[in-house]
Parts: structure tokens; sequence; C-alpha cells
């Protein structure tokens, strides 16, 4: 057997592995066509939903929360951030994937939105990141205004894009730098994608709004508790809606991406407007252990979310 073979046979045996330990968010998932959800009776707390390209299981997923419509307003401005943070082409699994970008969009162009920004602070260079991820070309395609990120090399686009704010009642991040956009829209979209961090052991949904700051006050996280950090800039803004792209989902050796062994096609994709649930969620789904990650906890002490699945109507969709 060659590597390439090898490689191919351990990411099959891995997806199996991991399609099996995620049995339980899934035990009692319907199954569903291409062309419809399953059916179901209420508005669900949070979508789930296996199976699927990206951009098919948002069009299921969306449709069971209400449509865009129920979120974004006509008129509005929309901020949607997905993870951007690495110069890695999507294979790699360390950023959202480009086209569920794009039906976001589009979605969201469809549902009225007068402006629609497409953000992260990266940790590559932001005009690298941008292109190699294919986001910024899907975003642009889609309509989308693409706003660069934080560069160190200039301080007048620092000046007039971030913003100083206080958090009085913090514990830890008393004040922090935040891009404007973030508080001038009127609707917010987290696009996270799941996957291993080496530092906060999980990237996700809370994770994801580090890169809404400037990355001194990235920088400022990781030196004044990284996870009470997360958890209150995720209480001063809670994003209105959240889509955890779980399509190739890196379960090792992250964030940045290291080797295509490392990614699993896992083809999941949840939905909804609890951070710290689908948090919760995303670390039963890859069996990460919750413990570990000290953010979901305290962003629930904090009022964020929760982190109880049992109490929450969870619509489970399989896609046939």
């Amino acid at each position: 057997m060659n590597r390439r073979d090898f490689l191919k046979t351990t990411a099959a045996l891995a997806a199996l592995g991991a399609a099996a330990k995620a049995g339980k968010l899934f035990a009692a998932a319907p199954k569903a066509s291409a062309g419809a959800a399953a059916s179901g009776s209420g508005t669900p707390d949070m979508v789930a939903i296996k199976g699927g390209e990206p951009a098919q299981m948002f069009d299921m997923g969306i449709r069971e929360l209400g449509g865009m419509g129920r979120f974004v307003k006509k008129g509005q401005s929309v901020v949607i951030k997905p993870n951007i943070g690495w110069d890695k082409e999507p294979e790699y699994g360390a950023n959202t994937n480009p086209d569920l970008v794009r039906r976001v969009i589009e979605h969201c162009k469809e549902a009225g939105a007068s402006k629609i920004y497409v953000f992260d602070t990266t940790c590559s260079p932001w005009e690298l990141s941008y292109k190699r991820s294919g986001i910024a070309e899907a975003a642009e395609k889609a309509g989308a205004i693409v706003v660069g990120g934080d560069s160190a090399k200039d301080k007048s686009y620092l000046d007039n894009n971030y913003v100083a704010v206080d958090l009085p009642n913090a514990k830890s991040l008393k004040k922090m730098k935040m891009h404007r956009l973030i508080r001038e829209c009127d609707v917010f979209i987290n696009i996270p994608i799941l996957k291993h961090h080496g530092g906060a052991h999980m990237t996700c949904c809370m994770k994801n709004l580090m890169g809404i700051v400037s990355k001194d006050t990235q920088r400022y996280f990781h030196s004044r508790g990284l996870h009470q950090c997360i958890a209150e800039v995720c209480a001063y803004r809670k994003p209105d809606l959240n889509i955890v792209d779980a399509y190739r989902v890196m379960t090792k050796r992250g964030p940045r991406g290291v080797d295509l062994s490392d990614v699993v096609i896992m083809k999941y994709q949840m939905l909804g407007t609890d951070p710290v649930a689908l948090d919760t969620a995303a670390a039963r789904l890859i069996k990460f252990n919750l413990n570990r990650i000290g953010h979901i906890r305290i962003g629930e002490s904090l009022g964020v979310g929760t982190t109880k699945l049992g109490s929450l109507n969870i619509k489970r969709i399989t896609v046939s």
C-alpha cells in the first residue's frame, strides 16, 4: 500500500469512527431528501444536519429555523464572520468552507439586506488568508463587501476601524479593541469551522469571536486567561445566528493545519442562536473533553447560553 492509499484508508476509518461517536446527537435523526427538510413541530432551538454538501445543508437548516427573514429584515446591514484565519486551502479544514459562506450571503440578499460585509481578524496576513481560503472570491461573487482585517503595518486602518470598548463588569477583559462593523451592524452572523485548537482545545462558535477584535486584544486574551476572555467577548456581542461548518474537521494539530491526514470528512452542519449549546454539541460530535474547553462553561455562567442540550428542541436531519 502506498502512502496515498494509506492516508485515504486512514481517513475513511477515522470518518467511520467519528460517525459512530456522534451517534447520540443523531440517534433519532429523520431522513430528508435533498430538496426538502424533515418536518417537525415548532421552530427548533438548534438544527443538526449530516450527510449533505455545505450549501445544501444550509438551505435545509435555515428553512427549519424559519428562513433567513427571521434574522435579516429588508434594509438591514449584516456582518458575516467566517473563520478566515489561515493562509491555507479549503481541504485543510483551517477556514470556513467558501461555498457555505457564499450561500449564506445569497440568503441574506434574498431577505433584503442592504449591505453584507465579510470580515475576520486573521492570523496569517489577511490578503493571503482571504485569497487562499477561497472566501474572498466566493463572497465578492455573491455580492458581499469583503473587509480587510487587522494589519500591524497599517496603523491608520487600525485607528479607523477598531474602536475601544470598555467592559467594566468583566473579570479579565476590561477593555478591548473591536472592529467597528460589529458594533454598527444590524445583524451579526457567525460561521465558524469546527476544529482542534492547541490553546483553547477547540475552535467553534465562541472561539471564532476572537476574530472580531484587534491583534493586540488577541494577544491580551492569551496573557490574561484565554477561556475567560473568549467567554467575555461573547457576552458582550452575541451573534444573532451561528452556523457551524463541520464538513471538513481538523481533529488534531490545529488550528493552522499541518497535514491532510489530520482532516476527517464528516459532512455535518449545525445552526442556532445559542453559541454555548452549539459548542457543547460540537465537542460531543468529535468527542472533545468539555472540561478542557473552559470557555463553554464560563459562557454558560455569564448567561451566553446553555450546555444542557436535553432541554432544547433539536431538529436532527440526515440527508438521504
